[in-house]
C-alpha cells in the first residue's frame, strides 16, 4: 500500500498543466465518439469490439499460451484496421457536421420568409387534418444534407407544397400514399419515397419496437440525415417529430409549429435553442411510451 502510494505521488509530482491539457483533450475525443454513437448500431459493435480487446489482452498476460499470443498480436492490427471500415457510415456524417459548423441553413427558405411560412403552415395544417383523419403519413422536411438518393426511390413531383396535395398523396389507398413525401424548400420534392430504417437499438425494447415502419422510417432518416421527420400514425392519430435519432410523441398542431419554427426561422443559435430546450429538454430526451 506504502509503494502504491508512492508511485500515486510521483506520478501527480510530474503533473504539469500541459499534461492535464493532454489528459482532457482525450478525454474529449473519446467523449464526442461516444456521444455521436449512442443509441445506434454502432454502439453495440463498439462494445463487442472493446470485449473482444479486453479478453484477448487478459488471455496472453494472465496466461501462458505462446500460439495464442502470436495470432492475437498478428490480428490486432487487422481488427484496429477494420474498424474505419465498420464505423464508416458514423464516421462520415461526423466529418460531415464538422464541415457544416458555422453554416446558416439554407439561403432559399432564409431570404424568403414567407416561404418558410407557407411551408411550416402547410405541413402542420396537413398533419392536423391527417390526424383528425387518422390517415398514416411520413413527411421529410430537408435540411443541410442533401437527401437526393432518397428523393430518386419515389416520384418526383417538383410542386408547390400545400396542405391539399399532402392530404391527397397520403389518402389511404392512392398510389403514393406508402412511403415519404420529402420536402426541399418552398416544393414537394417527390413523394412514395423509400426511406432508411432506424438501426438504433432502443427499437428492440419495449414498447418502441411496436412502432410501424412510417415511425421507424422517420428515426431512421434522422439517424443518417440531418432532416425534421414528421410522423402521422395511422393507428391513433398522434402526431410525432424526429431529429437527430430522437422522436417526440403526442404533439398537437400549435407545438408541433413552434418546433419547426425554432428549427428552421432564421433567428439567433441562443433563441433557437432556448425554444427547443423547452420542448426537447436535454436536446431530445429519449422517446417516450406509444
Amino acid at each position: 500500500m506504502t509503494e502504491f502510494l508512492n508511485n500515486l505521488f510521483f506520478i501527480f509530482q510530474r503533473i504539469n498543466w500541459l499534461s492535464v491539457f493532454d489528459i482532457l483533450l482525450v478525454t474529449l475525443i473519446f467523449f464526442g465518439l461516444l456521444y455521436s454513437l449512442r443509441d445506434t448500431q454502432a454502439m453495440a459493435l463498439l462494445r463487442g469490439m472493446i470485449l473482444l480487446v479486453v479478453a484477448i489482452i487478459l488471455l496472453t498476460s494472465l496466461v501462458e499460451l505462446p500460439a495464442f499470443s502470436w495470432f492475437a498480436q498478428n490480428s490486432l492490427p487487422a481488427l484496429i484496421l477494420s474498424i474505419p471500415v465498420i464505423f464508416a457510415p458514423e464516421i462520415r456524417r461526423t466529418l460531415e457536421r464538422l464541415g457544416r459548423a458555422g453554416t446558416i441553413w439554407p439561403v432559399t427558405i432564409k431570404s424568403a420568409d414567407m416561404a418558410l411560412e407557407q411551408t411550416i403552415h402547410a405541413v402542420v395544417s396537413a398533419a392536423a387534418r391527417l390526424s383528425a383523419r387518422q390517415h398514416g403519413a411520413l413527411i421529410i422536411l430537408q435540411r443541410l444534407d442533401n437527401l437526393d438518393e432518397y428523393i430518386q426511390t419515389g416520384v418526383q413531383m417538383n410542386a408547390r407544397i400545400t396542405p391539399e396535395i399532402l392530404l391527397q398523396i397520403f389518402y389511404p389507398n392512392t398510389p403514393l400514399h406508402d412511403g415519404g413525401v420529402i420536402i426541399v424548400g418552398p416544393q414537394v420534392a417527390a413523394a412514395s419515397c423509400v426511406m432508411p430504417l432506424s438501426a438504433s437499438g432502443i427499437l428492440n425494447r419495449s414498447p418502441d419496437r411496436q412502432m410501424g415502419l412510417r415511425h421507424r422510417a422517420a428515426l431512421g432518416t434522422s439517424e443518417a440525415s440531418d432532416a425534421i421527420a414528421v410522423v402521422v400514425s395511422e393507428e391513433t392519430g398522434a402526431i410525432s417529430i424526429a431529429h437527430a435519432g430522437r422522436m417526440l410523441r403526442r404533439l398537437d398542431p400549435d407545438r408541433l409549429e413552434n418546433i419547426l419554427i425554432a428549427f428552421f426561422r432564421p433567428h439567433g443559435e441562443s433563441h433557437k435553442a432556448n425554444i427547443l430546450e423547452k420542448f426537447f429538454p436535454g436536446l431530445f430526451p429519449r422517446k417516450e411510451d406509444k
